[in-house]
């Protein structure tokens, strides 16, 4: 993700200093699709990489949980509403697929300590887009929002709990977004890879059915929180 990250904004910092030494040099750029952003509606898609982790919060004191995060991919809609001139509604339906591996202390065997979260979620964020001034074929802008999350994968009906090696999370989470991206106007479509926090606000974990289970009792929270690495295409 890391990596991922550093590429994005490298291609960003080039862009920027491409528009940059035009002007300095006394050439116009050619501007793209200069009249995009007049539209009042348009759609478009994403494709994209996910690094999700979970925020736990603990009853007591005592050796944590540790969370194991894999690179997930994401894909997706995109449709956007103009309000203003800078500010833009945008929603954006998409599937988001992860894995995490959560090793539970105070177990000897590995197959007690050891639980797979494979996730597959379907993402509803409802985003603001508050852009800059566009400089020739570039213009930056911030995303904020809140947004919904099914887990296709949550087991919440399973009578079965972690003692029969079955970990259990709510199917619905709520949660806070946000970040920051470019749109990159090229002569035929607008590239805008974007970099976004997610923040669940929901207890997501389902108890094991003993109170007194060494896998949950001493949970006082479990909440999703996520890294979305997305490249769209308008």
């Amino acid at each position: 993700m890391k990596k991922i990250a550093v590429i994005v904004l490298l291609a960003l910092s080039l862009e920027g200093y491409s528009q940059g030494q035009n002007r300095i040099f006394g050439k116009d750029p050619i501007i793209n699709l200069e009249n995009f952003q007049k539209q009042r509606l348009y759609f478009g898609f994403y494709l994209g990489f996910n690094s999700f982790d979970f925020k736990i919060d603990y009853k007591t004191d005592g050796p944590d949980i540790l969370v194991k995060k894999t690179t997930g991919f994401n894909v997706g809609l995109v449709s956007d509403l103009k309000l203003q001139e800078y500010i833009n509604l945008r929603f954006e339906p998409g599937l988001y697929y992860t894995k995490r591996e959560l090793n539970f202390p105070g177990f000897t065997r590995e197959i007690d300590a050891l639980r797979e979260v494979n996730s597959t979620y379907i993402h509803f964020p409802l985003l603001l887009k508050f852009s800059s001034l566009r400089t020739g074929n570039v213009r930056p802008y911030l995303l904020g929002g809140v947004s919904t999350t099914l887990n296709l994968s949550s087991n919440s009906k399973s009578k079965d709990d972690n003692s029969a090696q079955k970990f259990r999370v709510q199917p619905w989470t709520k949660n806070y977004e946000i970040g920051f991206g470019i749109d990159i106007f090229s002569e035929y479509f607008i590239f805008s890879p974007s970099i976004r926090g997610v923040f669940g606000l929901s207890d997501e974990l389902i108890r094991d059915n003993d109170p007194n289970s060494p896998w949950t009792s001493n949970i006082e929270s479990m909440k999703n929180r996520a890294v979305f690495i997305n490249f769209t295409f308008h």
